[in-house]
């Protein structure tokens, strides 16, 4: 089989929404369920959840974070409390209304046992969760609160797509109680910092980090602070938000506490979170007409050993060669953690075989032939180079130098990426050249001069371009907005987005 025969079809070129379902069809990351809107995440996509979940949970827990667990159901009246909230969310809740069902005439299932308060699903937990910190929160002494859940929430999208926008996804939300405005500014920057270099050194992914425009912030929040991601069709992904509440939530859940004085005042409150979405963002900013490309730090399996051999005889040695090669592998520590490594002897022909394991984006692929034992070295192919290539090295010395092999590897994806970002970030003053920008070329980051009075702008609104975030540590415009004349206030990034 060629290349040409096995690579991904359609190319990233030819159709980008359709090579993007199909590199997650091939590495059989996820599929479509039954349930509308939902999917089904497979054991080799899930794996890379697990490695998100258990690098991000570690960073959580090293800024003194606890994690703890609420209830899917909220109260119909808990999402009320809070009118940005509520106007935010109220077009994507699910709605329970009864609690059991019962068999109707023809034996069909109905349901019955009307509630008499409806529940939502999850969307978000800022209300449910308050309800519990207005109890746990009394004094100053019980300052700050750091909690963070883990958990399934429910949106109901009309447009969705397997791990970017489902109606059911995983995620992380983190909210916290502080005594005092600052504390709770710099928790989420604290955070937001976290999310940053999580995602750059884990996923492989260059964000800019920056403050939401107000029409862009969370419902209910003060401000919001995000992480923006570029996919290589040149639209950005939010991958990750931070909110400052204010004391909003506070007062809408009665969080109050008694301070050093003895006087009693409402408390400031964060949330922030990021989801699978981080997943679909690899994929669209890493994978090639070959299928997946995963970074080696988040990778369900680091190292893949393919053997081959003709006959019992062979199979015997060959095996045990490779068993003892994996042993070794998995004794080896890379990003503090054992290398992930396992043996492929399906059987299947080699050239499907290794096709197959090209779109599953191991990182590391060793074939192991009676030819490679005799002369005592591996035959080594990388996901970050060809195909083609490939590598002959001495099997000590390649468990030796395996870590920084990876590490390699990783650095690798990540500079490709933001080489990507950077060449397709521009800055653009003049309105002409924007819409020139979005309309008849390829876009990607436009920079450009903004005002608060160009909110809605309909000219963002005919170009399907949102403003994605105002960078952090830049200087004030001398230029002016370029939607409405007026000076402008800050240089804003612009991008089509999912």
């Amino acid at each position: 089989m060629n290349k040409k025969q096995n690579a991904i079809s359609p190319t990233r070129e030819e159709n980008f929404p359709e090579w993007y379902q199909q590199v997650v069809k091939a590495a059989d990351l996820a599929e479509n369920s039954v349930t509308r809107g939902c999917m089904v995440m497979k054991p080799w996509g899930y794996g890379i959840w697990e490695n998100v979940q258990k690098n991000l949970d570690e960073l959580l827990k090293e800024t003194n974070h606890v994690n703890a667990y609420f209830p899917l159901l909220i109260p119909l009246s808990f999402l009320q409390k809070e009118a940005d909230h509520v106007d935010g969310f109220a077009t994507e809740t699910a709605v329970v209304t009864h609690h059991r069902l019962e068999a109707d005439e023809n034996g069909k299932l109905i349901p019955a046992g009307k509630l008499e308060e409806p529940y939502v699903i999850r969307p978000t937990s800022e209300t449910i969760i308050g309800d519990s910190f207005s109890r746990w929160v009394q004094s100053y002494r019980d300052l700050p609160l750091l909690i963070n859940q883990w958990a399934n929430v429910m949106r109901w999208e009309m447009r969705t797509r397997l791990f970017l926008r489902t109606s059911e996804f995983l995620w992380q939300e983190g909210h916290t109680v502080h005594a005092t405005e600052k504390e709770a500014i710099d928790e989420t920057f604290t955070i937001l910092e976290l999310y940053k270099t999580f995602v750059e050194e884990y996923l492989a992914l260059p964000v800019i980090s920056g403050t939401k425009t107000p029409d862009e912030r969370f419902p209910g929040a003060v401000e919001t602070y995000s992480i923006e991601a570029m996919m290589q069709d040149f639209k950005a992904v939010q991958a990750g938000t931070s909110h400052f509440l204010g004391q909003n939530f506070s007062k809408a859940s009665n969080i109050k506490f008694q301070n050093e004085h003895g006087n009693e005042e409402f408390a400031w409150t964060t949330s922030w979170g990021v989801s699978t979405r981080l997943i679909g963002c690899m994929i669209m900013a890493h994978s090639d007409d070959d299928g997946l490309v995963l970074p080696p730090k988040i990778a369900t399996q680091q190292v893949v050993i393919q053997p081959i051999y003709k006959g019992m005889e062979q199979r015997d040695k060959v095996l045990s060669f490779c068993q003892k090669l994996c042993k070794d592998i998995k004794a080896t520590r890379f990003n503090d953690q054992k290398i992930r490594c396992i043996i492929d002897d399906r059987d299947m022909q080699g050239g499907a075989k290794t096709w197959d394991n090209i779109k599953k984006g191991y990182p590391i692929r060793i074939e192991v032939g009676m030819r490679d034992i005799d002369k005592n070295h591996l035959c080594i192919k990388q996901r970050d180079q060809s195909p083609k290539e490939k590598e002959f090295v001495d099997s000590t010395v390649f468990v030796e130098t395996l870590p920084e092999r990876l590490q390699s590897i990783q650095d690798n994806i990540y500079k490709k990426a933001l080489s990507f970002q950077q060449e397709n970030t521009k800055k653009i003053v003049s309105l002409d050249e924007f819409i020139d920008y979005f309309k008849n070329k390829n876009g990607g980051f436009a920079i450009s001069p903004w005002c608060e009075a160009a909110i809605d702008n309909e000219v963002l609104k005919e170009l399907k371009v949102t403003p994605r975030n105002i960078p952090f540590d830049q200087d004030t415009p001398n230029e002016k907005c370029i939607f409405t004349g007026k000076d402008a206030s800050h240089y804003v990034i612009f991008a089509k987005a999912y």
